[in-house]
């Protein structure tokens, strides 16, 4: 791997008692066995965007219960599943080129090294994971109470915050590679 360029400033926020929420996705990606390998194959486009389709099967899952009773916990489950194995189902990308890949690069590298993310990253994360508790509260009430505009507003706020912090860790990704690029004299 490159050496990071030590221009980058580093997030400024103090880390709250409970701990880092990125050293805890860390270790939550090490639990569900994402090793190097997995991270690649999870950064090719079909890995990324089969996940995103899972959001409306596990959403159409739930509500089945309306329908299916107990017998929806079967769809629940073979989502869950899919959601788990999907990072190492598809073939590894070495060199990310694909806007979906470069993000998930790039999450990898900030999961790697926080302190080495700009510091008005940390405010973008911040908003992600505001709007992401919205969005899941939303979408955790539709779903209970079996209520359509919750439910949409939720997901599609899920997704939408969902692309927006891809978009962000792909230009994490392609600012490293730029400030790391060895330069001709």
């Amino acid at each position: 791997m490159r050496a990071w360029r030590s221009s980058i400033v580093p997030s400024t926020w103090p880390t709250p008692p409970w701990g880092s929420s990125v050293g805890a996705l860390d270790r939550y990606a090490r639990l569900a066995g994402m090793s190097d390998e997995a991270w690649r194959r999870h950064a090719n486009p079909w890995s990324v965007w089969t996940r995103f389709a899972a959001i409306p099967l596990i959403i159409l899952a739930i509500w089945s219960r309306v329908w299916i009773g107990w017998w929806a916990l079967v769809p629940c489950a073979v989502v869950l599943v899919w959601l788990w194995w999907n990072p190492h189902a598809f073939g590894p990308i070495e060199t990310p080129t694909a806007w979906s890949s470069k993000g998930i690069y790039g999450e990898r590298l900030w999961l790697r090294s926080p302190d080495r993310m700009p510091a008005d990253f940390a405010v973008v994360q911040r908003i992600w994971i505001g709007g992401a508790l919205v969005a899941a509260a939303l979408l955790g009430w539709g779903l209970v109470a079996l209520q359509l505009w919750p439910t949409v507003t939720g997901a599609s706020l899920l997704i939408y915050g969902q692309l927006w912090r891809i978009d962000r860790l792909g230009r994490f990704y392609d600012q490293q590679m730029t400030l790391n690029r060895p330069t001709r004299h």
